[in-house]
């Protein structure tokens, strides 16, 4: 069975988000790193080479695939600020319908300008997103 190769490392925050070129990504992941620093009250690690990951969970599939990953967390791409929404976003609805522009895949929130939303309905979103994986798998600070 092939094993995750996304994994949290040891290396720093702090650095990752300082050599960030894009000065927009920079701003906005520092913006984050306060917000999910808050809303987690857990340190961040890096995960494979650019997630910055807060928390983490053990899963197992009915597959008998198992792992670990992070609770939530966020990715500065190119073309927009990743936000790792375990659950999905199904329960959610509401809270995208005011967010502001976005996009988002089953997991994947994709933000272009944090400026452009409303911060207040993301960490809503965050704040339930993570107590709901802290209900449904065992976990770690």
């Amino acid at each position: 069975m092939s094993e995750n190769k996304t994994k949290a490392t040891n290396a720093s925050v702090s650095d990752f988000i300082e050599n960030l070129d894009n000065l927009s990504r920079k701003a906005d992941s520092q913006q984050l790193l306060e917000l999910m620093g808050r809303v987690t009250d857990m340190q961040p690690r890096i995960w494979g080479t650019n997630i910055v990951g807060y928390g983490e969970y053990h899963y197992k599939y009915h597959s008998g695939r198992e792992g670990d990953f992070f609770l939530t967390g966020f990715a500065p791409r190119k073309t927009a600020m990743t936000i790792y929404v375990i659950p999905g976003f199904k329960a959610y609805t509401n809270h995208l319908a005011r967010l502001g522009p976005h996009r988002h895949t089953s997991s994947c929130l994709y933000i272009t300008r944090l400026a452009r939303i409303d911060m207040t309905v993301l960490e809503e979103i965050i704040a339930e997103s993570l107590a709901h994986m802290k209900l449904t798998y065992p976990w770690k600070p």
